[in-house]
């Protein structure tokens, strides 16, 4: 025989053998698969439900809006301001001199840059207290969550999904597992 011959018929044969050890093991784990699967029990967590509706979740979005809310009023007040301001412009403008509408424009122009960074601030400020807030219920929940897999025997717990069954839905759980240990902490 010819080594190119050989050799075809030793990749064949190591080409087959491979092909012959995958469905073997595809055979396996099919057989082994629906054993293992009984006794798996999975579980999802809709985060963004956690995040809206367990009880530490709006008492934080609460204490937020509380610290929030004098800042917030001082930019309504500066943006009534700037309103009244741009409305005695437009009706005195024709009796204004050059020189009072000038200045009154550089005061709106001023007032408009001062509450365009009040505002900014503001919304930094705002959005790095909810994700402080929020990693905070996010630890508790997490926290509930393990409780939850511990007593009830889960072997896995999702809080991503893109589908999932209603029945191995355990938001409710979660939320009631919250619930329980914000009561027995207050005590």
């Amino acid at each position: 025989m010819h080594i190119n011959q050989m050799k075809k018929l030793n990749f064949r044969s190591s080409k087959l053998n491979s092909h012959v050890a995958k469905l073997l093991a595809m055979l396996m784990l099919s057989v082994s698969l629906p054993v293992v699967a009984q006794d798996f029990r999975v579980g999802v967590v809709d985060t963004d439900r956690v995040l809206r509706e367990s009880v530490q979740a709006i008492q934080a979005e609460k204490q937020i809006e509380r610290e929030f809310s004098a800042r917030d009023r001082e930019i309504k007040v500066l943006a009534k301001q700037i309103r009244d301001l741009q409305s005695v412009l437009e009706k005195e403008e024709v009796t204004l001199s050059e020189s009072e509408r000038r200045n009154k424009d550089r005061e709106l122009a001023n007032l408009n840059m001062n509450i365009q960074r009040i505002q900014r601030e503001f919304t930094e400020d705002l959005n790095q207290r909810k994700q402080e807030e929020l990693s905070g219920v996010l630890a508790i929940a997490n926290k509930a969550i393990k409780a939850i897999a511990e007593k009830e025997k889960y072997d896995l717990i999702l809080q991503e999904k893109v589908y999932h069954n209603p029945n191995i839905d355990i938001t409710a759980k979660v939320l009631k597992q919250m619930a329980t240990e914000m009561g027995s902490a207050t005590h």
